[in-house]
């Protein structure tokens, strides 16, 4: 890991939440893969697609910041996103990007945090950081999606199963 101390918080943070990710898409009903709240909705198979969408800009952003040392990345473009996938792949997948995205925090310094990098919606570039916070954002909204959809199924969910409790000793 990172000796770089925001990088390595960062990676802590978008770690947790692809755990918690992880977790909510385990409790997802094999007979609901297909299931919407509404016709016009995503479907849970959608949403998990989707999900893969939100890693896979991770790893786009640090592929952008180290494109020779992070060669291999450039292969994950050729893996589907935001299709209609099942809990066993989307499990699957969701752990190969973490182990990418913890691969390319490996290389990213603090330093580079601030680092201006063009998209297709600023030219003049943005920082690493606020690309690496939205994706995070985009990321953390979807969890809570899901977990709202399985909530409406009646699943028996709670605080805990969104976020990671931490306990403090005074």
């Amino acid at each position: 890991m990172t000796n770089d101390t925001l990088t390595r918080l960062l990676l802590a943070k978008i770690d947790e939440q692809v755990e918690r990710a992880e977790y909510l898409t385990g409790l997802v009903p094999p007979d609901k893969i297909e299931w919407r709240p509404m016709p016009d909705a995503l479907r849970i198979c959608d949403l998990l697609g989707h999900l893969l969408e939100c890693l896979a800009g991770f790893c786009a952003t640090l592929y952008a910041i180290h494109p020779n040392r992070l060669a291999h990345f450039a292969r994950l473009r050729e893996k589907p996103v935001n299709h209609c996938c099942g809990t066993e792949e989307a499990l699957g997948r969701m752990r190969e990007y973490l182990e990418r995205i913890g691969e390319g925090f490996q290389a990213l310094t603090d330093e580079e945090l601030s680092r201006l990098l063009p998209t297709a919606f600023v030219s003049e570039g943005e920082p690493v950081l606020t690309l690496l916070l939205g994706n995070l954002e985009h990321f953390i909204n979807h969890k809570y999606q899901l977990f709202f959809y399985l909530k409406l199924l009646g699943l028996p969910l709670g605080t805990s199963d969104l976020y990671r409790v931490r306990t403090f000793n005074v």
